[in-house]
């Protein structure tokens, strides 16, 4: 190894957003050191590994397949030279002494990473690297395609040989196409690079591809943005934007920023569109009203769970319309719903184990999804499921109070009744009382009152000792008309049509 050579990196961490903020923290090459790769998980890392050999490795602890910890031990056996970083949360303390005890040189808490820890921790990895001399700030670099555009993507002025780079991008025009990557994978898969090469060679275009961006360069965009269409047709699972196109390479940084992460985040809004672009944008953005939670909690604790769910559906079919919105914020809404509606279910005395098992699932259904639809797909499952629990749970003080309201009315039924001189007896509101009663009974306060009433009218009928009127007062009318409204009602004849007919059986 040379002296002045950069020191490679490679950094391992399943959250793509926590790799791009890493190559983002620092001015790499102007520090020492070059990003020679990234990996989702430890198995990914070690192909890598063999591939690109790098001197220092900044991996998390908790990843899917294998983990950092299984990682480092692995890393150690066999590559005893290379050294590791470890970025953890602060519940990962005994992963981390496991990684000391296997020679990692430090740890970073992702809460407090910053680009001075991080240079820190990178430059005493390198000390400990006899081989490898860290350069002096102030050299000069010859830098690599690869290199400048991530230097410019990351924000940095870069010097760069304008004939150098036309050798590899002889065209006009430049354009960034952006894919939103499935779960787990951290760059582009091999078979969307094979079918951009198949389409184009190296005729018309020329592309660089770097994780899940790829850049465009080309003197006529209408065909590759035809190809571009087809291709998120036939790969669904995956999602395509393309920036609008710039002759200046030197704006590539700006567009990055102002453009493609924009359009990346609305795609998340707009996943029925294959191939998302500036102009397939609405005029004007959607707006919503705030969510109202305590309006939201209110209804729930009256039980008027129909009313309460069809707000919450409403506000995220329009939330989702509002496609500014950081993608997030909009799955933190939902995740908070999910959390609170299964508090709110369990301090009502509702059995949620079960839902409260299942939150942990949508959780992560939520953090996972890639587009709205999902998110709004798996919040949808859930009221099913909330409202299953609220069906099936048999809340015994519920059952009791009801049980103690229904015989109080049969008592009562004959006398002028009404649901303020329930609500009074049993010390509740009236219209909380209505609630309540519509939801834990088959039947509203009035329809059990008049059922009650006329069944007993209904029997004083076929008796035939009292008139008609009589018994409209018997049973708690004091308009006799509007108790033969209520009887054919309900039993689908008059008071006199009834008693005649029970008479002639």
């Amino acid at each position: 190894m040379t002296v002045g050579e950069l020191g490679r990196v490679l950094i391992v961490d399943d959250e793509q957003l926590i790799r791009q903020g890493i190559k983002h923290y620092l001015n790499w090459e102007q520090e020492g050191f070059e990003i020679v790769g990234e990996a989702s998980n430890g198995v990914e890392a070690l192909e890598i590994i063999e591939m690109k050999h790098p001197h220092i490795i900044l991996t998390d602890i908790v990843m899917p397949i294998m983990d950092g910890e299984e990682l480092t031990r692995i890393v150690k056996e066999r590559y005893p030279q290379i050294e590791v970083i470890i970025l953890s949360s602060f519940g990962d303390f005994d992963y981390v002494r496991s990684t000391f005890q296997s020679g990692v040189i430090d740890y970073i808490l992702k809460p407090k990473l910053d680009a001075i820890g991080l240079l820190k921790a990178l430059k005493a990895a390198a000390d400990r690297i006899p081989s490898l001399q860290m350069m002096d700030n102030h050299a000069s670099v010859d830098l690599s395609v690869g290199q400048i555009i991530q230097k410019l993507i990351s924000g940095y002025e870069v010097n760069y040989d304008v004939e150098k780079l036309s050798e590899v991008f002889p065209y006009r025009k430049f354009s960034l196409m952006g894919v939103v990557l499935k779960s787990g994978e951290s760059e582009l898969p091999k078979h969307i690079k094979g079918k951009i090469e198949a389409e184009f060679g190296q005729e018309n275009y020329s592309f660089y591809y770097d994780t899940n961006i790829v850049l465009v360069n080309g003197d006529d965009f209408s065909d590759f943005i035809k190809f571009a269409k087809q291709l998120g047709e036939s790969n669904e699972s995956y999602g395509f934007v393309l920036t609008e196109t710039f002759t200046e390479f030197s704006q590539l940084g700006v567009i990055y920023k102002e453009s493609l992460i924009k359009l990346l985040n609305y795609r998340f809004y707009f996943s029925e569109q294959h191939l998302l672009m500036k102009q397939n944008l609405p005029n004007q953005e959607p707006a919503v009203e705030g969510f109202n939670l305590d309006w939201f909690t209110d209804e729930f604790k009256r039980r008027n769970f129909d009313a309460a769910f069809n707000y919450l559906q409403e506000h995220v079919t329009k939330l989702s319309e509002c496609y500014t919105l950081d993608v997030y914020e909009y799955k933190a809404f939902i995740g908070n719903i999910v959390f609170n509606t299964t508090i709110l279910l369990g301090n009502m005395e509702y059995d949620v184990k079960e839902l409260d098992h299942a939150k942990y699932s949508y959780f992560k259904s939520i953090e996972e999804a890639q587009t709205s639809k999902e998110v709004k797909g798996q919040l949808d499952k859930f009221i099913q499921e909330a409202k299953q629990c609220i069906s099936s749970s048999q809340n015994p003080l519920d059952n009791q109070n009801m049980k103690k309201l229904l015989e109080f009315i049969k008592e009562h039924y004959a006398e002028p009744l009404t649901l303020t001189d329930v609500a009074k007896h049993f010390h509740f509101n009236p219209s909380y009382l209505s609630s309540y009663f519509s939801t834990h009974n088959t039947e509203g306060f009035i329809e059990y009152l008049n059922r009650i009433r006329i069944e007993e009218a209904s029997k004083l009928l076929v008796e035939g000792r009292a008139t008609i009127s009589e018994i409209s007062g018997m049973v708690g009318y004091s308009d006799h008309s509007y108790f033969c409204k209520v009887f054919k009602k309900i039993t689908g004849l008059s008071p006199s049509q009834y008693r005649r007919k029970q008479n002639t059986r």
